[in-house]
């Protein structure tokens, strides 16, 4: 079991691709089994060549252009290989003979969606392998992209050290289906009151107490070849006794800016986990890329973020469940809640013009389950005042620009990779549609179709 899974998850180190690596055939001539094979990066052994993807035409009854965040109707999508060669109003558009004809007159098409705030690794139990933990993350990001998020933004591993940085890689090689893929690797953790002597856990966050280690935490990860450096400038938080919610504050602002600075003189953006006060506010002027969480946001900050090109993910579903209210009742009496706060705070976000919305799930194995994160779109429009076509927009091109890759998803357009989804009804009427996704397209090839049954147009015609 253990050499099978080294051998899924070793792939050519390729820092945020997006196309599937090439692997080359072996020397010729070829004399084992079957057609001449390729071969594997890393002496990962021969694998089955891909065939590219062929030509693919989709017939859109309605079709959201998340640029401008609203719905077309009747639009015609040309796809060749992995990329989208021709979008247009239908009997405007040229369909290519020989093409494979998909009918979605009935279904609305979008972009793929992308979660921002994911962790595919699950925290490690007691006794857990290293091959259970990474089987399970493959299930969980192969979950998502049936679910219709083609791309995701992993979090940090959560005790599964650079594993996540194997697994990118993989899907980058064509070794299982995954969404296009950027990672944290183990995340910098302020040390704190930790003892000096504790042991230490190669796998776990690295814990950091000086500049100097700051910065050489940063430099480990670039050396694994993350796209992420995940901070935590905030602990956990309670209420005082008039109510007023106060939060832990994790790096002194010098042991922030250092690790922010770093990471950027490296060509690294940098997500901070913050709920609120002194270190979150820190956060933001220290130039932390990506706000998470951040549950008492002011308009102060929120108009700093702006200022600063920041953007602000939530992550809102994952931090108003149950649980939530659970722990304040246990703590407070049932006298204080955090969710109304929250919510207020996201409301008060997407009031805030300039504001670049993100969606993120925050989906952990714990209370989260991959392949359900459309509920984030849901809570958004239904618990913070955005609206459908907005939150759509954020779950696409927003998080597609956060990530570097707005010239390549985010929106259907010429020349941009054919990340796809349909559902049958209207998601800017209905935006728990999202949670319907029928079809699932990526990079020209069909993940999951069951919507049409496609067809093949003999001859080139409009």
């Amino acid at each position: 079991m253990r050499n099978l899974i080294r051998f899924v998850v070793l792939g050519v180190i390729v820092t945020g691709a997006l196309l599937t690596a090439q692997v080359q055939p072996p020397p010729a001539p070829w004399r084992g089994a079957g057609p001449t094979p390729c071969v594997g990066s890393e002496g990962g052994g021969i694998v089955q060549c891909q065939s590219a993807p062929g030509t693919t035409v989709i017939r859109a009854g309605r079709l959201f252009d998340s640029k401008n965040e609203r719905m077309l109707t009747r639009q015609v999508v040309v796809i060749q290989g992995e990329k989208i060669v021709d979008i247009g109003p239908d009997g405007q558009v040229k369909i290519p003979g020989g093409a494979t004809l998909l009918d979605m007159s009935n279904a609305t098409v979008l972009p793929g969606l992308i979660d921002a705030h994911t962790h595919m690794f699950n925290t490690p139990r007691p006794g857990m392998s290293r091959e259970m933990s990474t089987i399970i993350a493959i299930q969980n990001l192969q979950n998502d992209l049936r679910a219709g998020f083609t791309a995701a933004r992993d979090m940090s591993s959560h005790g599964n050290g650079y594993a996540d940085v194997e697994i990118r890689n993989a899907i980058n090689e064509g070794r299982f289906d995954g969404p296009r893929y950027q990672v944290a690797g183990r995340g910098i953790s302020w040390r704190g009151n930790r003892p000096a002597n504790a042991p230490v856990n190669p796998l776990d966050g690295i814990f950091v107490s000086t500049e100097e280690e700051a910065r050489a935490a940063v430099r480990e990860h670039v050396d694994h070849k993350v796209d992420w450096i995940k901070l935590y400038p905030t602990g956990g938080y309670t209420f005082n006794e008039t109510g007023q919610a106060q939060y832990a504050l994790t790096y002194p602002m010098p042991i922030l800016q250092a690790l922010i600075d770093e990471s950027h003189r490296l060509g690294k953006k940098t997500a901070c986990h913050v709920l609120g006060g002194e270190g979150q506010k820190n956060s933001i002027i220290a130039g932390c890329d990506t706000i998470e969480h951040a549950f008492d946001l002011n308009q102060e900050q929120a108009n700093m973020i702006v200022q600063k090109g920041l953007f602000y993910d939530p992550t809102l579903q994952r931090y108003i469940e149950p649980y939530m209210d659970d722990n304040d009742s246990k703590n407070t009496g049932g006298k204080y809640r955090m969710i109304p706060i929250f919510e207020k705070a996201v409301a008060m976000a997407n009031a805030t013009k300039g504001m670049k919305l993100m969606v993120g799930s925050g989906a952990d194995g714990s209370t989260y389950a991959h392949g359900t994160q459309a509920l984030d779109f849901e809570m958004l429009v239904k618990r913070s005042n955005v609206t459908p076509a907005h939150a759509i927009q954020a779950g696409t091109l927003t998080n597609a620009e956060a990530m570097g890759w707005a010239d390549r998803i985010g929106s259907l357009e010429k020349g941009k990779f054919a990340d796809v989804v349909a559902v049958p009804g209207n998601p800017l009427t209905d935006i728990t549609e999202l949670q319907r996704v029928k079809f699932v397209m990526k990079g020209g090839k069909i993940i999951r179709d069951d919507l049409t049954r496609p067809t093949t147009r003999p001859s080139a015609t409009n």
